[in-house]
């Protein structure tokens, strides 16, 4: 047997990982290389007149890109996550509401910014989401503006309304808004960045030009958290804080729940302000069995921040969807302080997990999307904290399920806002689950009901297969209605249905 010396032994250990490391080194620099080679390829495609705009974009990919590159693994050390302190978060029915006369004062320090950049395709309308119907023929873009109307009226204030649109949405949102001009509304909008999506395999942009109409499947908007930037970038942070406006309310459009609140503002800016400047507020609330994917709040490195479920190991995905570890979960309604936004920026602090949406694109090109949420900034802000907020502030139209509760008796409108019927003997909203195949698109989902059903009293309803509902139908308990493959169920006009299970076969038939 040959003998070697120990040391070497040693060090041949030493070696191999070493190299290894060197080597994805070497790959990384080398894949960031031939991106940005790639990336200044692509912008001498672009008219001379906007490369200088396109080269800073750009550069901010490429910056996004180098820091994917450089990850591995989830970015939460599960064992490093403490308790939240027993401040953190605080209880929304402790804070009072302002005084009359000191709401106008406080509403001229507000700006309202709605994430505007995504397409209703997922319901099966064309063009931007914030323009499907939800209550009385008034889209999610009209009930924003007739809420931000009353209050300027109410109040005699200025709120200004910021939308941020994507290259998907901006065209049509401009034409919409030309609607609201003789509103008291002041409308601004802006653009989020426009990103190439990456191919899988080769770390390159699959687009070959910057001709984002001609191949816009090529380009993505990068997540909500690109609002910083570009909000900065567009002009209009600066034009607020020299207004004097201290805060924006940030909220995604299509959640119904998300109005201004005063008794937020008022810890913000009026006679409840805290000594300490609160730069950043999360609202969250109470997480049940249908929220476990959400994200939460956590208390990690002794700073407040947001957990999504992209970060967390495998090993502790039952954990995080733990209702008992972890109460809350985030529904994206932000407050954020204008001056701490233009500092995070300018000092280069801002530092958002990278969320890695993997896609394949109707040619079958496997590709990488590499996205930031708006809430991860939440650790580079001083004294941010939690508001645990009633349910009835998130309240988001995702599907048809949910445009199926807002439009019924559930709620009523009054001055753009949804406002639950006292008649509902509990304030939590039932659970709906309709058939994908039936029902997913809006068009197809308004055709199979005469008018929505009565479901003051509903807990759960689950529809699934060919189902129809005559008009002035009540719903109530627990109803589930399953037709089977070939079968057919008309629910008759004028019925109703409590605690019921219906599945086979009914028609009924004109004669």
């Amino acid at each position: 047997m040959l003998n070697v010396p120990n040391e070497n032994k040693v060090r041949g250990h030493q070696r191999a990982p070493s190299d290894s490391k060197e080597f994805h080194e070497v790959t990384k620099r080398d894949a960031l290389k031939s991106l940005e080679n790639d990336l200044k390829r692509l912008q001498e495609t672009a008219p001379a007149e906007k490369r200088p705009e396109l080269q800073k974009e750009m550069a901010r990919f490429a910056d996004l890109f180098g820091r994917f590159l450089q990850e591995v693994g989830p970015s939460i050390d599960w064992d490093k996550i403490q308790k939240l302190p027993a401040n953190a978060v605080m209880d929304y029915s402790k804070l009072n509401t302002p005084k009359n006369e000191q709401i106008r004062t406080m509403l001229d320090k507000l700006v309202v910014v709605k994430l505007n950049g995504g397409l209703g395709t997922s319901m099966g309308c064309h063009g931007p989401k914030s323009v499907i119907p939800v209550r009385s023929d008034l889209t999610f873009l009209d009930l924003t503006v007739q809420q931000i109307e009353h209050l300027n009226k109410t109040y005699d204030a200025n709120v200004p309304l910021v939308l941020m649109n994507s290259f998907n949405t901006d065209e049509d949102t401009q034409k919409i808004i030309r609607k609201y001009t003789g509103f008291r509304v002041q409308i601004h909008t802006f653009n989020q960045s426009c990103f190439p999506r990456i191919s899988r395999e080769s770390f390159l942009p699959v687009a070959k030009d910057f001709d984002v109409e001609k191949d816009i499947d090529a380009w993505y908007p990068p997540g909500h958290g690109d609002f910083y930037d570009t909000f900065r970038n567009s002009g209009l942070l600066k034009k607020f804080i020299d207004e004097g406006r201290e805060y924006c309310f940030l909220s995604n459009i299509d959640n119904l729940g998300a109005t201004v609140d005063l008794a937020i503002l008022n810890k913000l800016v009026g006679e409840e302000r805290s000594p300490e400047a609160v730069e950043f507020v999360m609202e969250v609330t109470d997480k049940t069995r249908a929220d476990v994917k959400g994200g939460t709040l956590i208390n990690f490195e002794n700073k407040l921040r947001l957990l999504e479920i992209a970060q967390v190991p495998a090993e502790h995905v039952d954990d995080f969807k733990s209702v008992k570890t972890f109460k809350f979960f985030n529904t994206n309604n932000i407050w954020a302080k204008l001056d701490a936004i233009d500092r995070v920026l300018r000092e280069r602090t801002l530092n958002m997990e990278i969320i890695v949406n993997n896609k394949t694109m109707e040619n079958g090109v496997r590709v990488v999307q590499l996205e930031t949420a708006v809430g991860a900034a939440m650790k580079c802000f001083d004294g941010a904290i939690g508001i645990n907020v009633p349910r009835s502030r998130f309240l988001p139209v995702k599907k048809t399920s949910d445009l199926l509760l807002v439009m019924s008796n559930l709620y009523h409108l009054k001055n753009g806002s949804l406002v639950m019927s006292p008649q509902r003997m509990f304030p939590t909203t039932p659970l709906v689950k309709l058939g994908d195949k039936q029902f997913s698109k809006v068009k197809e989902f308004l055709g199979r009901f005469a008018n929505i059903p009565d479901i003051i009293e509903l807990d759960h309803l689950t529809v699934s297969g060919d189902v129809t509902f005559g008009r002035g139908v009540s719903l109530r308990g627990t109803v589930i209605i399953i037709a089977n493959h070939g079968d057919r169920i008309d629910i008759p006009a004028g019925a109703i249905l409590e605690n019921k299970i219906v599945s086979g076969n009914m028609r009924i038939l004109d004669h």
